[in-house]
């Protein structure tokens, strides 16, 4: 039986289960769950002692192509993503051009076809420019519409500043709204105070008290109230604040829900009292804030008022991360190490493995209706990670796949690593070997 793969004796995570038992993966497709199985000349590899996860799908990145390749491109990202686990990933609309309209998502999807190895799909950008052309679409079709990153070509394109904007496409837009949510006018504010006493070299650790709590959670108290009111499809994007937190519900399921979020890993993973140590490195929008956000953001995840783990992996190049504070670039490389960040998590008794696949894998299909894919599912997509939670991995600069060649967590030692990914059945990665002979494909809403 040409082109198939049989995994044995794996723990499988997966629909809130852990069971041992063997994958019988046929071309793209897992063909066979059970208990011994076995095919005619299939590859044999014996997980015995890992864990199978389903592909990881990351909900928010940047991967930079085309247009701003210096930092990355769908080749060198992809690679780190599958690396750590990733087989899918949803790109933002902020390369160079903006994408903002279907014949530049269609390039972009074109670019991803021949040099991404893990599955892609795309956000359009809106913002107050083109908001009517986008609502003469049928954004049925589309993962979402969003502003994320398109407030760094031109002040006012963050929807959150703009509620009447925000109304008009809450009440007509077809697709989910994804929004960065902080409000420009109290930043603008507390840069003016920080500004009049330390001029251009404001210290990186002001950074969350210039993108405070209050501008984060005055914007989403907005935005959710304008939702309800159309029973409209918003999600809001990189969750920072314990306070946000209560602004979401838990009591229904995700497939019910109208109003979701996420919180991108380096949020649960760093706090402010990090940027002594690693200055504009952490510098992200909307900021790492306190210990206690920390700390709440991770709660709200385990009882769901989270619906998804994203990264919003954003490379730029040391030189720009190394810049003074108003020059240095927001955003950071993590994809490879974001499942090892919530496996640190689960290792300190904080969250449990299936909550990890809930909220990494499961949760991301659901949100965005991706077909066939999220689950350990015959029929399914064979998208799956094998993963040893007793090899430790060592973050080195040697370790880093992403173009720019450098991460914040550099230093870092993680008790697991992902020994296995595969993308459609095709073993992509292999305990540090590459087989780029295939391509991913595109993530395909229904």
């Amino acid at each position: 039986m040409a082109n198939s793969t049989i995994i044995k004796n794996a723990s499988i995570i997966n629909e809130g289960e852990i069971t041992c038992a063997d994958i019988l993966i046929e071309g793209n497709i897992i063909k066979q769950i059970g208990v011994g199985l076995s095919a005619v000349d299939a590859t044999v590899i014996d997980a015995a002692g890992k864990y199978l996860f389903p592909g990881i799908i990351d909900g928010q990145v940047h991967f930079r192509e085309p247009g701003l390749t210096h930092k990355g491109d769908f080749h060198s990202e992809s690679r780190a993503a599958v690396a750590g686990g990733v087989t899918s990933f949803i790109d933002m609309p902020n390369t160079v051009p903006n994408v903002l309209n279907l014949a530049l998502l269609e390039e972009k999807n074109q670019l991803a076809s021949q040099r991404s190895l893990a599955n892609y799909g795309f956000f359009l950008g809106v913002n107050g420019d083109n908001i009517e052309e986008v609502l003469k679409l049928d954004t049925s079709k589309l993962l979402a519409v969003s502003d994320d990153g398109l407030y760094f070509t031109k002040k006012g394109n963050l929807l959150a500043d703009n509620l009447e904007t925000l109304e008009q496409l809450l009440s007509r837009c077809k697709s989910i709204v994804a929004i960065h949510s902080e409000k420009e006018q109290i930043v603008e504010a507390n840069e003016k105070v920080f500004l009049e006493k330390y001029g251009q070299n404001i210290p990186a650790e002001l950074h969350p008290q210039i993108r405070s709590e209050k501008a984060c959670y005055e914007s989403t108290k907005d935005a959710v109230a304008i939702a309800n009111k159309y029973n409209a499809k918003l999600h809001i994007l990189h969750l920072t604040t314990e306070a946000e937190t209560h602004l979401f519900r838990n009591d229904i399921p995700l497939a019910e829900k109208n109003i979701t979020t996420e919180v991108s890993v380096h949020h649960l993973w760093f706090s402010d009292q990090d940027y002594a140590r690693l200055g504009t490195l952490i510098k992200w929008n909307p900021a790492i804030k306190t210990e206690k956000d920390k700390v709440g953001l991770l709660q709200a995840l385990v009882d769901d008022r989270i619906d998804i783990v994203t990264t919003d992996h954003a490379p730029h190049t040391l030189k720009e991360k190394q810049a003074p504070y108003f020059q240095s670039m927001s955003g950071a490389p993590i994809i490879q190490f974001s499942l090892n960040i919530m496996l640190d998590f689960y290792q300190r008794g904080l969250i449990s493995l299936e909550k990890i696949v809930q909220k990494m894998c499961h949760n991301p299909a659901i949100l965005y209706g991706i077909q066939k894919r999220g689950f350990i599912r015959e029929g399914y997509f064979a998208d799956l990670a094998i993963v040893d939670l007793d090899t430790e991995l060592n973050v080195t600069k040697e370790e880093i796949l992403s173009k720019c060649g450098w991460s914040p967590l550099e230093g870092t030692t993680f008790r697991s690593k992902v020994t296995h990914t595969f993308v459609n059945g095709h073993l992509v990665y292999n305990n540090g070997q590459f087989d780029e002979s295939k391509k991913g494909q595109p993530l395909i809403k229904g």
